[in-house]
């Protein structure tokens, strides 16, 4: 019998994760930083990304030493609008929020700025750090490579990452814009919910073992084998796999660390921008125009059947305020992951 999603206090996941950090060795406000971002996508309904991933991905690789808990964190190069800095292998949350923050203080005094990193861990949900610029009214740019689980156009070989993309904008009145999109049909997360679910996934999505299009979830992620967005050549993949090797550019090659199909372990370079809205026009004039576009796309006709038009984020910010008042709901086998990282770690579990 299929057992029902539990619904748990946001505030009380974010402690408990705190806890789980705390005890690995992570200073605790590095480890407020990394819960933050977990729980964050949590709460925004990217459970994908949220701490489904705390055990499998974070606990582990802290525990086999392969993310360095109390990292140096070095600023390598830099110019008034750029910088290269070396995550010392440390989480990819906390390197990247320090980065990001970097970003914006670098904006603030130039208009615009650009940081790409090396030798960091994967971050969480893209969109985090590029939602960290909204309050300084700039628009905020978040992409990071990963290991290579995406064939190329016409190759059956995975030859790039995921390499998520995150754009933040502000707005007025609407709620920002804030796209964030993996460059492949769909990131490992959502194989991993319809692993976990024993659902099918849709043909276009991945490649089994010998280069075929597969439905089978768990047969997607033993090849990993991610077709780019778009699929097949003759709906756009091609598309989808340069978008691939842009993010693969600037997160990889432009910061020294290499390309996804060259990465050893789960290391990872990103790169974050930040650009002043009032650097090319008055904020409020901005901030206008956004809310005009949104809510002119918003009334546009709809495609029958269809009696709503959504505004990238759109569905995250309202998940967001629902799980806030109800509780974020985590699948069963979730929950069973966090008690048993509870008991190895031997702290409370209280969820």
């Amino acid at each position: 019998m299929e057992r029902s999603p539990v619904r748990v206090d946001a505030e009380a996941l974010h402690e408990f994760v705190v806890r789980v950090f705390e005890k690995m060795n992570v200073p605790s406000e590095d480890a407020e930083t990394a819960a933050d971002v977990l729980v964050q996508a949590d709460l925004r309904g990217v459970d994908s990304h949220g701490v489904a991933r705390l055990g499998k991905y974070y606990v582990a690789g802290l525990q086999m030493g392969i993310m360095n808990p109390r990292p140096e964190i070095k600023l390598v190069k830099e110019t008034p609008a750029t910088a290269l800095i070396d995550g010392g292998g440390g989480l990819g949350m906390v390197v990247g929020a320090k980065a990001m923050n970097y970003c914006i203080r670098k904006a603030k005094q130039s208009g615009a700025a650009f940081v790409s990193v090396r030798n960091s861990n994967h971050f969480g949900v893209a969109a985090y750090y590029a939602m960290m610029a909204l309050p300084q009214d700039m628009v905020g740019i978040s992409l990071t490579q990963a290991n290579a689980r995406v064939v190329p156009t016409f190759g059956r070989q995975p030859m790039l990452g995921t390499n998520p993309i995150s754009v933040a904008v502000p707005t007025r009145e609407e709620r920002p814009f804030v796209l964030d999109m993996a460059t492949s049909v769909v990131a490992r997360g959502k194989l991993e919910v319809a692993a976990r679910e024993k659902r099918p996934i849709p043909l276009g999505w991945a490649l089994d073992k010998v280069g075929n299009p597969t439905t089978d979830a768990r047969e997607a992620m033993e090849s990993r084998a991610n077709l780019p967005l778009g699929g097949l050549t003759e709906t756009g993949g091609h598309k989808g796999y340069g978008l691939a090797l842009v993010v693969d550019i600037l997160s990889g090659i432009l910061s020294g660390w290499g390309p996804g199909a060259t990465i050893k372990g789960l290391k990872v370079g990103h790169f974050f921008g930040a650009l002043r809205v009032d650097g090319f026009r008055p904020v409020d004039e901005f901030k206008e125009m956004m809310d005009d576009m949104i809510r002119a796309i918003r009334a546009s006709p709809k495609a029958p059947g269809q009696d709503r038009i959504y505004i990238h984020g759109e569905i995250e910010f309202e998940a967001e305020e629902e799980n806030k008042k109800k509780g974020i709901p985590l699948h069963p086998e979730v929950i069973d992951s966090l008690r048993e990282i509870a008991g190895s770690l031997q702290i409370a579990f209280d969820l």
